[in-house]
């Protein structure tokens, strides 16, 4: 989103809606009372109501994306079919789809483990262990992040500590401050 990108997000959990909405996407979501929300933040699995209304707006959603990033399992099943190769006909040329739940089959029908295709003038993604790939690039966006917390935090000039108390990072970082829990989730009685 940061970079201009117009990000749309879908999900049978409740709780994502907001994590989408938090940083700035749009949640798509299927009209109804029945909740995918199971134990431990995972997702349940769903009625075959449910299942036709999330295809028809995901169908609906597709034909104007870029790109489709899928991620959904389900613990010791395959992973569910969301997007259709019919799906995928009507996305617009050279949009790309990164089916991440590819190692249990996939989330689109289309993707092959392991392989980048080309299908219906959409790319399809399929690699596999994609955490293991993002090592490199997480280190240096760590590193970056923390460059970006501490410059501030250093006077240019005289290159002594400066810390402004007023800034939001600040206030959102900082604990403790002269003896005291300062930070309000951490208080006696915080959240």
């Amino acid at each position: 989103k940061r970079l201009g990108a117009i990000v749309s997000a879908t999900d049978v959990r409740s709780a994502t809606k907001e994590q989408v909405e938090s940083l700035g996407g749009t949640f798509v979501m299927v009209e109804s009372e029945e909740s995918g929300d199971a134990a431990g933040g995972y997702a349940k699995e769903m009625s075959d109501e449910y299942k036709r209304a999330q295809a028809a707006l995901v169908a609906e959603h597709i034909k104007k994306q870029d790109i489709v990033i899928t991620t959904a399992l389900i613990p010791g099943r395959p992973a569910p079919e969301l997007v259709s190769e019919e799906m995928v006909k009507t996305m617009k040329p050279g949009s790309v789809l990164v089916d991440l739940a590819v190692e249990r089959g996939g989330n689109c029908p289309l993707s092959e483990a392991g392989k980048r295709v080309q299908k219906h003038g959409v790319l399809l993604i399929g690699d596999v262990n994609v955490a293991a790939q993002l090592s490199v690039d997480a280190s240096a966006l760590y590193a970056k992040n923390l460059l970006n917390f501490i410059t501030p935090l250093i006077d240019k000039e005289t290159k002594a500590l400066a810390i402004d108390w007023e800034d939001e990072i600040i206030t959102g970082t900082c604990l403790t401050k002269d003896g005291q829990v300062v930070h309000p989730s951490f208080r006696e009685g915080g959240n």
